[in-house]
């Protein structure tokens, strides 16, 4: 009878450190997964605002720029029409290779950030990991 009483034990306790490790685990997942999505979304804002940042000096560099052929060409609407040109043939360049320009990089720092080396930069999920494991 006391052997029986053991093994019920043993499995109450076994279940019992499975279950809790099984939380454990689905915790530091979704952990895992909030620090990636965080890590992702704070650096395409960043890229965003910078890109706000250039398009609106650009902006300005082409309507000085604009004004300054138009001055030259005595006829300030050929200035702007020499400058929009540019960007026409820049866009068209840009469309023609957006794979390799545009779509590739960007999800190659996606890609990047998702993956990151958990040796290069441990983050505090790393370490509550490591010391979870330690103390098992």
């Amino acid at each position: 009878m006391e052997n029986t009483d053991n093994i019920a034990t043993s499995f109450d306790k076994l279940y019992k450190k499975a279950k809790d490790f099984t939380e454990t685990s689905a915790e530091l997942v979704a952990l895992k997964a909030v620090d990636k999505l965080a890590d992702v979304l704070s650096t395409l804002t960043a890229i965003i605002f910078i890109a706000i940042v250039v398009a609106m000096f650009t902006l300005f560099v082409n309507i000085g720029l604009g004004l300054l052929i138009g001055k030259l060409l005595n006829a300030y609407y050929l200035g702007f029409f020499i400058v929009s040109a540019f960007y026409l043939v820049l866009a068209l360049l840009l469309y023609t290779y957006r794979d390799q320009l545009v779509k590739s990089p960007v999800a190659n720092l996606i890609i990047k950030k998702l993956l990151k080396s958990k040796h290069s930069d441990l983050n505090i999920f790393d370490k509550l990991k490591n010391k979870h494991h330690e103390a098992a």
